[in-house]
């Protein structure tokens, strides 16, 4: 993985479009809140307090058993923690009397946007990303294991309290991964099935070969990480108090649909076909999907090609009222 020293770097297209991750070491390191941190998390939390202004969050609680992973239970029919409607200074009260515990239970407030929850942060503690409109989140909590998943945004993770240790895997290693359910999930986004800390490689034996591709990088107050859209990243928060911020951002424009829904509309549709017709299918979408170029529609002349056009805010909402009616039939 490339590494790079970021004390006063200016973050640039090529490092924000790369397709493979980046550490950026002390990108942040001048925020108030790292220096806070480095003080003490008695600080750090004050300095949060600084910007609180009644803001419930939704907390992930698991009792000390689950050791910080936060995971399905034993028959993936549920969860083993339960999400909670608290006060944001609940949360910070309850990590400090528990920062001293042996085994303190799982305390997990996750991709909570900083100007709903903390207002008045990000004037302090920003960096520029150009003309990007990036959505800014902090993560809260003590010692935690989130699963392996992707996201679909691209993600620069700046370390702000604490360390972190991000296990990555380009998107090829999907099949490796052991990925449980797509519509029931821990927290929106799929997840791998492997316990990264005791990896069961009777159950699991393709993981190995994951592991062979995996990145990791241990980082510390200040640092970053660029994760390029759809890696999968495995994240521990090593430190019984860690604040991450983030920022998401998608290269495509706002109205362009997720390919989630995609995929979920092709399960129901396509996979169940008799084997030929989901080979003719496959070929359709190798042609104007995946292999769609300036060639794709050619020979139509331009007025009438319709969706084979380059999609607009315009069409992109006609086509999607159109399917929205075909599937409410």
């Amino acid at each position: 993985m490339r590494e790079i020293d970021g004390a006063g770097l200016v973050l640039d297209d090529a490092l924000l479009q790369s397709t493979e991750p980046v550490i950026i070491r002390s990108l942040v390191s001048h925020w108030p809140l790292v220096r806070a941190g480095l003080e003490s998390s008695q600080a750090a939390d004050a300095y949060l307090r600084r910007f609180y202004q009644d803001a419930t969050v939704v907390a992930m609680l698991g009792a000390p058993d689950i050791d910080g992973r936060f995971f399905y239970n034993q028959d993936l029919g549920g969860f083993n923690f339960r999400p909670v409607h608290v006060k944001l200074d609940t949360v910070l009260g309850e990590l400090e009397a528990r920062r001293n515990d042996a085994r303190p239970p799982a305390i997990y407030v996750g991709s909570t946007t900083v100007d709903t929850c903390l207002p008045g942060l990000r004037a302090e503690n920003d960096i520029g990303l150009g003309e990007r409109d990036a959505l800014m989140s902090v993560w809260i909590g003590n010692k935690t294991r989130i699963a392996a998943h992707y996201d679909l945004p691209d993600n620069l993770a700046c370390v702000a309290v604490g360390h972190r240790r991000f296990t990555l895997f380009p998107p090829d290693q999907l099949s490796n991964l052991y990925v449980g359910p797509l519509d029931y999930t821990p927290a929106g986004q799929a997840i791998s099935l492997v316990d990264f800390a005791q990896p069961d490689f009777g159950r699991f034996p393709k993981f190995a070969t994951a592991l062979e591709h995996a990145q990791v990088a241990e980082l510390g107050p200040g640092d970053a990480i660029f994760i390029p859209s759809m890696w999968w990243h495995h994240v521990e928060a090593l430190d019984p108090f860690n604040v991450l911020v983030n920022y998401w951002w998608r290269q495509s424009p706002e109205y362009m649909d997720t390919p989630t829904n995609a995929l979920m509309h092709a399960i129901m549709s396509v996979r169940d076909l008799p084997p030929a017709q989901r080979k003719a299918w496959q070929e359709l979408f190798r042609h104007y999907v995946f292999e769609a170029g300036e060639d794709t529609a050619a020979h139509i002349e331009p007025g009438a090609r319709r969706i084979l056009s380059p999609l607009d805010a315009d069409a992109t909402r006609a086509l999607r009222a159109q399917l929205l009616k075909r599937m409410n039939r």
